[in-house]
């Protein structure tokens, strides 16, 4: 029977024949839904009731002519393309395969020219996306740019974020002293962690810059009574904290406004910068830790805990923009911008901060960023209802792409310690580190107990 090429049939037999010409070669353990609702394995050991869902001829048309990560984005998050059966994460893992390195080596131009015939031709569909900022270019040190790029992510909905993060709302990497800890044990274990390289003690003031909704600060005046101040620009969060701070009766020992960094004032003893250099942009590094050692009192100590990437040979393929990057900046953190630990050390010093310590959480965070993403799958229908299926979507897969990218390590997590020493005086720090694993972790102690500051 006679088959206009350009007929949706001639598209099906296209769209079954690159899946069969495939499947040998990436041996994945998904299969492929096409529009008409049949299901093929991508290799030998696919499970069926784990698939990638391409939900019209369209959207391929679209690719092909429009073969860009950000087009490809769009229409996931419209859910012209969608994942089901798993969270991403998982199904990133599943859909990698034993063969995708053999990939590219088994791929025939000629029969996907051959079979790209078809959609050439065919209305392409054309996704828009609603969560998307107009101008993501670049990272000026502009007030009103910056508390609308930060608002963009943060102010989505607390409840939102309340369905994929820990109880106590830690929106940064956790630390697992065992890698069979829950997501909770661990974010408690890493507040813990940061006040014990803070060396907190009672009395001591803290502030925490870009203080998220507030778990630091509480878990510091809790377990170390010391006095805390926090600054964030969201005001989502900023009401998150206040209500927090007078459910666990904290008033009048913390505090936290709806303030630029660079617009606080006084010193502390302590300062903290927990996943906040991460949109600061590199080259305000050297304002922002300026503005970091104003705010610390002589022989006060800094912990600063921050995403990077890995050095490049030069300065130019460094700072070259890549398609991820793209996307980070237009659809999840505008204005973001990952430096490298070489440079962040540079930084400080040329700042008069003295840098004690760096450690790095690499695995933490991609153990991290895979618990958010399963948490925001089992939670997708919530998560929907809130904000909608492409914030959904997007965050999906932001959350899956940068568990992938610290696995592969072209990503990567530290925490530095520093402080700030101009008068003369004996060592601030201890002369070894054994205070900081002497005591348990809370998570190493029985029932809901704490280890208590030294």
């Amino acid at each position: 029977m006679f088959t206009w090429p350009f007929s949706d049939r001639a598209r099906l037999a296209a769209a079954r024949s690159l899946v069969e010409h495939f499947a040998p070669i990436m041996n994945s353990r998904v299969s492929v839904q096409l529009w008409d609702g049949s299901v093929l394995p991508l290799g030998p050991n696919a499970d069926p009731d784990v698939r990638f869902i391409i939900h019209g001829a369209g959207v391929i048309s679209s690719l092909l002519r429009w073969p860009s990560l950000d087009n490809f984005v769009r229409h996931y998050a419209m859910g012209r393309l969608e994942c089901a059966g798993a969270d991403l994460c998982t199904f990133t893992e599943m859909a990698r395969g034993e063969g995708i390195k053999k990939f590219r080596h088994g791929l025939s131009v000629w029969k996907l020219a051959g079979k790209a015939l078809p959609f050439l031709f065919h209305r392409a569909d054309r996704s828009a996306v609603r969560h998307v900022i107009k101008d993501s270019s670049g990272w000026e040190p502009i007030k009103h740019n910056y508390k609308q790029m930060l608002q963009f992510h943060y102010d989505v909905s607390n409840e939102f974020y309340q369905l994929f993060l820990d109880p106590e709302m830690v929106y940064t990497c956790a630390y697992f002293t065992d890698w069979n800890n829950t997501l909770a044990q661990a974010q408690v274990d890493k507040l813990e962690m940061v006040c014990r390289k803070l060396r907190l003690k009672p009395g001591d003031t803290l502030f925490d810059a870009g203080c998220g909704w507030g778990a630091l600060l509480c878990h510091a005046a809790k377990h170390y009574g010391v006095r805390g101040y926090g600054a964030t620009l969201s005001a989502q969060q900023v009401a998150y904290c206040r209500e927090r701070i007078e459910r666990e009766g904290l008033t009048g020992q913390v505090t936290v406004d709806c303030k630029d960094v660079n617009d606080v004032e006084g010193q502390f003893d302590k300062v903290a910068s927990i996943g906040m250099m991460e949109h600061v942009g590199v080259r305000n590094y050297a304002t922002y830790f300026q503005k970091l050692h104003s705010l610390l009192k002589d022989r006060g100590i800094l912990v600063n805990h921050g995403i990077l990437r890995g050095a490049k040979r030069t300065t130019k393929k460094f700072f070259k923009s890549r398609p991820e990057h793209k996307f980070i900046q237009k659809y999840i953190f505008p204005g973001g911008e990952l430096g490298h630990i070489g440079h962040v050390l540079e930084m400080m010093e040329q700042n008069h901060f003295m840098v004690h310590d760096v450690e790095g959480w690499r695995e933490h965070y991609v153990l991290t960023c895979t618990q958010w993403c399963k948490n925001l799958y089992a939670n997708r229908v919530k998560a929907a209802e809130l904000v909608g299926e492409e914030i959904v979507r997007m965050w999906a897969a932001y959350l899956a792409g940068f568990a992938s990218t610290f696995a592969k390590g072209s990503t990567r997590l530290f925490q530095i310690v520093a402080v700030k020493q101009r008068a003369k005086g004996g060592p601030i720090l201890p002369s070894a580190r054994n205070d900081l694993y002497e005591r348990p972790f809370p998570s190493e102690m029985p029932e809901t107990g704490h280890a208590k500051a030294a």
